[in-house]
């Protein structure tokens, strides 16, 4: 999967690994991703769907803390997130929203398997343990979208690794840690 990859998501990193910053690092990460979906659904849904990407968004930033504590490296953390969200958008025939085409959702389970297996995340079942005791609020589906899903977000090609475009623009795969964080992380400044 493609992704971008700058200063800014090793402070969100740090933030979520902080506590007494972590709930309000988490809000704020919660905010932008809804905010940021929500822009790229069909705008006759976006609202229906605002309740269930606030707390499916909510659910995932445990998952990307889990897969920090197993090795993985924040690039592939956060892809791991992405991936979840894509499946949940799939399952909902959200295609518009995917970022990557429908036809490579296998190949991006099978390179996270071992960990989705592993805390019971599928295609179908997203959260898997991750899933809040009480589950997450529904959405209204759209499968007619998945006879012939269009993806106008979606970059293809990139399931075999994580590909990281950096803020030059230069892609690496496999991402970069970063020694220094920009201490700049959403919801970490009320001002933001």
């Amino acid at each position: 999967m493609k992704i971008r990859q700058n200063a800014q998501h090793f402070a969100y990193r740090k933030a979520l690994e902080t506590p007494g910053v972590r709930s309000v690092a988490k809000s704020g990460l919660v905010r932008l991703h809804t905010k940021i979906f929500t822009k790229k659904a069909d705008p006759a849904h976006a609202e229906e769907r605002t309740d269930r990407l606030d707390a499916f968004f909510d659910a995932t930033m445990d998952t990307y803390l889990r897969a920090l504590q197993e090795g993985y490296s924040e690039a592939e953390a956060r892809e791991i997130t992405h991936i979840q969200a894509n499946f949940d958008f799939y399952n909902h025939g959200w295609t518009e929203m995917m970022e990557f085409p429908v036809d490579e959702l296998d190949d991006h389970y099978d390179r996270y398997r071992d960990f989705f297996e592993r805390w019971d995340v599928a295609i179908d079942d997203p959260l898997g343990q991750f899933a809040p005791v009480g589950g997450i609020p529904e959405a209204p589906s759209t499968p007619e979208k998945l006879e012939e899903p269009e993806h106008p977000y979606a970059e293809g090609g990139f399931a075999d690794d994580v590909y990281v475009e950096t803020d030059d623009g230069e892609l690496v795969v496999g991402g970069r840690e970063s020694a220094t964080a920009d201490s700049r992380a959403v919801g970490v400044d009320e001002d933001e």
